[in-house]
This record gives C-alpha cells, sequence and structure tokens, in this order.
C-alpha cells in the first residue's frame, strides 16, 4: 500500500474517533441536566403578605349605624359618610279632621230642608238665612199653590250631593241643633239658597241683598212653581237611603 493511501485511512480514522468523542459529551451534558433539574427541590414559596384590606366606611359612622336585621341587610348603613335614619311609617288619617283653625270637615251632610243640615242625631242651621220649612206652599203669580218648601229641599239636596261641607265649628261633638257657617269649597251654602231664592236672609245677614234681588226677580220661592216650566220636571224628592251618623 502506498504511504500516501496509508496517512488518508488513518486520519479519516481519526475524524470518526473524534466525532463520536464530541457527541457522546453532548448526550453526557444534557442527560446530567436533566438528573439535575430532578434533584433541585421546590422553591419555598413566598412568605410576602398581601396587606389587609382597609374599611370603607367611616369607623365612627359604623359605630352608629342600626343592627343588621332580615329586611336592612340589602342595604347600606351608611351613605355619603353619614349614618341612615330610620323614618316613623306615617299615621292613617282621621274623620272628621280638622282642616283648618276656624272650622272643620263635616263628611255626608242629608238637606233636611233649605237650610237644615242633618248628621245623624245633630242638626246644624246655616247661619244668616231663615230657613224654609219643607212643607211651605207658596203661590204663583196666576194664583196657584205649589209645594215650594218641599221642591226648595230638593234643590238643596241636589246641590249638596252628600259632598264633604266645611263650617266654622270647633268641633264635631254638638248634640241637638248648633247655628253655624258652611261651605263647599269656596261656596257659601246660605249665599247659594239666599240668591237662588230657596231661602230667607235673617235680618242682618251679609246676604240680605241677595235675598232681595231673588225677590224683585221672582225666582225661587217668589216666583212660579219650577216644574211647569220644564226645570225640575218630575224631581226625585224621596229621602237619601242608606245614611248613617259620620261622626
Amino acid at each position: 500500500m502506498r504511504p500516501a493511501a496509508i496517512g488518508t485511512a488513518i486520519a479519516g480514522i481519526a475524524i470518526v474517533v473524534g466525532l463520536i468523542v464530541v457527541g457522546g459529551q453532548r448526550l453526557g451534558g444534557a442527560s446530567g441536566a436533566t438528573d439535575l433539574a430532578a434533584t433541585v427541590p421546590d422553591a419555598p414559596p413566598s412568605t410576602q403578605q398581601e396587606p389587609a384590606a382597609q374599611p370603607t366606611t367611616n369607623p365612627g359612622a359604623s359605630m352608629a349605624a342600626r343592627p343588621i336585621d332580615d329586611a336592612s341587610q340589602f342595604y347600606p348603613a351608611v351613605m355619603d359618610g353619614q349614618p341612615l335614619e330610620r323614618e316613623a311609617a306615617p299615621q292613617p288619617e282621621k274623620k272628621p279632621q280638622l282642616v283648618a283653625e276656624n272650622g272643620i270637615d263635616l263628611p255626608r251632610p242629608v238637606a233636611e230642608s233649605a237650610g237644615i243640615l242633618g248628621f245623624g242625631d245633630k242638626r246644624l242651621q246655616l247661619a244668616g238665612l231663615t230657613p224654609t220649612p219643607v212643607n211651605k206652599m207658596c203661590s204663583s203669580p196666576d194664583g196657584a199653590s205649589w209645594p215650594c218648601g218641599m221642591l226648595a229641599k230638593t234643590n238643596f239636596r241636589l246641590f249638596l250631593r252628600l259632598r264633604t261641607v266645611h263650617c266654622d265649628l270647633g268641633n264635631a261633638q254638638w248634640t241637638g241643633t248648633a247655628t253655624a257657617a258652611c261651605r263647599i269649597g269656596a261656596q257659601d251654602l246660605s249665599e247659594w239658597l239666599i240668591e237662588s231664592g230657596w231661602a230667607e236672609a235673617a235680618d242682618g245677614s251679609p246676604f240680605s241683598e241677595a235675598g232681595a234681588k231673588a225677590r224683585e226677580t221672582k225666582i225661587g220661592l217668589y216666583g212660579s212653581d219650577p216644574r211647569q216650566g220644564g226645570v225640575m220636571a218630575n224631581p226625585d224628592i224621596s229621602p237619601v237611603e242608606g245614611i248613617s251618623d259620620p261622626l
């Protein structure tokens, strides 16, 4: 064999051996790293603790807050740093009640005549007029007689319609018959009866002028039977039923 060929073969063998050695070292290093990782113990958990949550309410206000119950547990005890206060429940309205310093409200009045109101066993005569008796008869200009007292009561009852009246009384505890001025809204009942001609003004009444005008124009008691003109054809003059003492 030639010397040149022998040298080439030896060099090739040396290169192969070198590659094998290098490859073995790389494989050994990787395996050692894996074993080292397996033998390293887990790092201990962090000993640093998170800061405690701070209260979101004023400690002083929280001490003054009402205790939690089944209803209030869903609502805050404070708002804007101020403790909440429990309000008392509203009281039911009582009747009859004082609505002004100079009078009271009286519900469901019954017209017993033109000028007298009935409340169970109590009677209230309107001030400033002379009540018209229910059995009063009047004469028309043509001389015909007609039951003006009954029609005066009927007109008064239709005007009232069982609405609450406000009367100048100190309380609702009178007995028998009392006298007072009464109104529905701004309308004085005595004024309405007198100016409509269904009652006469009493001496010194502030509605005397209205009474004189009703007499002059011949309306109400001073005129003809209103049923003949169709104004009150077949009026309902039956007594109101189902009325009890509202006081």
